[in-house]
């Protein structure tokens, strides 16, 4: 308890609610830019090396900096934010919340979510009974992408198609993770009124949305969507962190529960928990698995899966190092 008054005290010290606006306002700016910059940067190569003969290569890397993002994401970032929450000395001082760790049960359970709709998802596509709205065929030098299902058409075809509406389950799935994480530390950071933690935060959060943003973008390049939908959800993960600022500010003018508060910490908590459940269970499954157990171009290059481990490594390394700030 007496740590917790001190925890609380430290607090005090810092709280400006003029000085923490001001941040919060320069924080929506910078976050979005960065987002975009993030999110948009393996698209725009992927697109880049379209047609090209290092194409399959460039977008393998891609997506296993990707996996290893996400990895660290669920692992150094989010999990830990997630415990820590429920185990405020305002939270933990509670019943139920002092008698179970409910933040590793919940994250079983977001696991759990993903392999159910993983599992359904891609029952449905096999059985045909999932029926796309885009194609692969690339329209008329457009740029824009297109699909068509076609029934018969050869069974190698139909095993491409299939591996492609996968990734595009995964890089949507995934997409859903993220925004959760979004979110929550936008909301946090909205509630907070201390300019102690919300200044290193600014610059910390904005170099983590480029890592994230990477770690999409990269699924969403191997996915091939069409350009409209392609720009929608690098859109949504851009501004769901700044709308989540907006949100927790909007949230503490009107109740104000700042993020010290025990109802907030709860929710951060367990949405965080859920998140970092769904994030785990697709960087190892759908993305790790799937490229180094099953993935016919890497595993007829023994060089080229060595360089996708490394690619896999620095991008578990480039987020891991960011937990020293945010």
């Amino acid at each position: 308890m007496a740590e917790c008054v001190t925890d609380l005290a430290q607090a005090a010290a810092c709280r400006n609610s003029a000085a923490a606006t001001h941040l919060k306002v320069i924080s929506i700016c910078t976050i979005f830019v960065t987002s975009v910059m993030g999110v948009s940067a393996p698209v725009m190569l992927a697109r880049y090396f379209q047609g090209k003969s290092l194409y399959d290569i460039a977008i393998l890397l891609i997506k296993c900096f990707a996996a290893g993002v996400i990895l660290a994401t669920s692992l150094v970032h989010v999990l830990p934010d997630a415990f820590a929450a429920l185990s405020d000395c305002q939270v933990a001082s509670q019943h139920p919340w002092k008698d179970f760790p409910f933040a590793g049960l919940v994250t079983l359970i977001g696991v759990l979510m993903a392999l159910l709709v993983d599992t359904v998802a891609s029952s449905h596509m096999e059985h045909g009974h999932y029926t796309p709205v885009e194609t692969l065929e690339k329209e008329g030098g457009s740029g824009a992408w297109s699909i068509e299902l076609a029934g018969g058409g050869g069974e190698v075809q139909r095993v491409e198609e299939l591996m492609r509406l996968k990734q595009r389950l995964v890089s949507q799935v995934l997409e859903i993770g993220i925004i959760f994480h979004s979110v929550i530390i936008g909301v946090t950071m909205g509630m907070s009124q201390n300019v102690c933690t919300i200044r290193p935060l600014v610059v910390a959060l904005s170099f983590h949305q480029i890592f994230e943003g990477l770690g999409l973008g990269g699924c969403i390049a191997q996915a091939g969507f069409s350009f409209g939908t392609t720009a929608y959800m690098c859109f949504m993960f851009s501004v769901t962190t700044p709308m989540g600022i907006i949100l927790g500010m909007v949230l503490f003018s009107m109740t104000g529960y700042d993020d010290t508060n025990p109802k907030a910490l709860i929710m951060e908590g367990l949405l965080g928990s859920v998140s970092s459940g769904i994030l785990i269970y697709m960087a190892l499954v759908d993305l790790i698995a799937v490229d180094f157990f099953h993935n016919k171009l890497m595993n007829s290059n023994v060089y080229l899966k060595k360089v996708s481990f490394i690619a896999l490594t620095l991008g578990s390394a480039s987020m891991s190092v960011l937990a020293l700030w945010a």
